[in-house]
């Protein structure tokens, strides 16, 4: 064989060669990389509820190689949209978020924190601590905040709560102030703009630990029944053994190799004891019945009413 000739073979080799190695390199860059949204529990920073899910799929990601990016939403209804439109896999959404999406068919339940056999937490309505207001019908005239309008526990729960004590929110309480979230809420209570913040009790406490100004001069005036604890959901899009495969990963991952138990945190950032992938989405009935205790029509009353100046 001529020099020319060997010369090219081996030209056409190394090209092969580095197509193959770029085309693997392509494969690698385009390995699936899971979207995980979260709700803005606590006013969508980066140091808010971001940082509270990192650790929680890092460890997952470090037990199972499955690659995820997380994002904080603006507002609890663009989480719906998002999973609904497919550019959401998996989602941390309040429990109504969740029952949104499941009507909308876009979510499915993944997964729910557990911490010390329970799977539940609490909504809370605050006043300061040297407020006449005692108790809710001490809020008749009062100004109220609440967060978002698909919040479970700043929102929805709130209202129900009201409700039931006889108060019509639109009618008996002085202004009303959407605030968008929970922490937002409770700045507004603790500087002074408002008598009273509806939201949940895992929001105080992390304002609690994280010194907040003002967090400890608040207290409950009036606490909800248990809620279910807020889950993760994912795509109902998503492949069947994507599905298994996560609902694996979030089983177990408490006692995978490697992983530290201060990775494994829920709602809040505070430490769970690990996931349930068996939690029946039956358990969130609850909340559907508080979900219909807040008709359209009240809801565009509050809503009118917190625009209001």
């Amino acid at each position: 064989m001529m020099l020319i000739d060997r010369i090219g073979l081996l030209a056409l080799a190394m090209l092969a060669g580095l197509t193959a190695c770029s085309e693997a390199e392509t494969a690698e860059d385009k390995e699936e990389v899971l979207n995980v949204l979260l709700i803005p529990a606590d006013g969508g920073t980066e140091d808010g509820t971001r940082a509270d899910y990192e650790p929680l799929f890092a460890a997952v990601g470090k037990a199972t190689g499955l690659r995820f990016e997380l994002r904080v939403a603006q507002a609890y209804g663009a989480v719906v949209e998002a999973m609904c439109n497919g550019s959401a896999d998996i989602a941390f959404v309040g429990p109504v978020t969740y029952l949104q999406a499941k009507d909308r068919g876009c979510g499915e339940l993944l997964a729910v924190a557990v911490e010390e056999g329970q799977s539940v937490y609490y909504a809370g309505i605050f006043a300061r601590a040297d407020s006449p207001v005692h108790d809710l019908d001490d809020l008749r005239g009062k100004s109220v905040a609440f967060g978002d309008v698909n919040s479970t526990s700043s929102f929805v729960y709130p209202v129900a709560m009201l409700l039931k004590e006889g108060l019509d929110p639109v009618k008996d309480l002085g202004a009303l102030r959407l605030t968008g979230t929970h922490a937002n809420s409770l700045a507004a209570l603790t500087e002074g703009r408002v008598d009273a913040a509806g939201l949940s009790l895992d929001s105080y406490e992390k304002a609690v630990r994280a010194g907040v100004p003002g967090a400890r001069d608040v207290r409950v005036i009036a606490r909800s029944q248990a809620i279910p604890y807020p889950p993760l959901v994912m795509n109902t899009r998503l492949a069947p053994e994507r599905k298994r495969e996560l609902r694996n990963a979030f089983q177990n991952v408490a006692t995978a190799p490697g992983v530290r138990p201060e990775m494994i945190r829920g709602y809040g950032g505070k430490q769970v004891d690990g996931y349930d992938t068996e939690f029946a989405a039956e358990n969130f009935d609850s909340a559907a019945r508080e979900m219909a205790l807040l008709s359209d029509e009240l809801r565009g009353e509050i809503l009118k009413k917190s625009a209001e100046r």
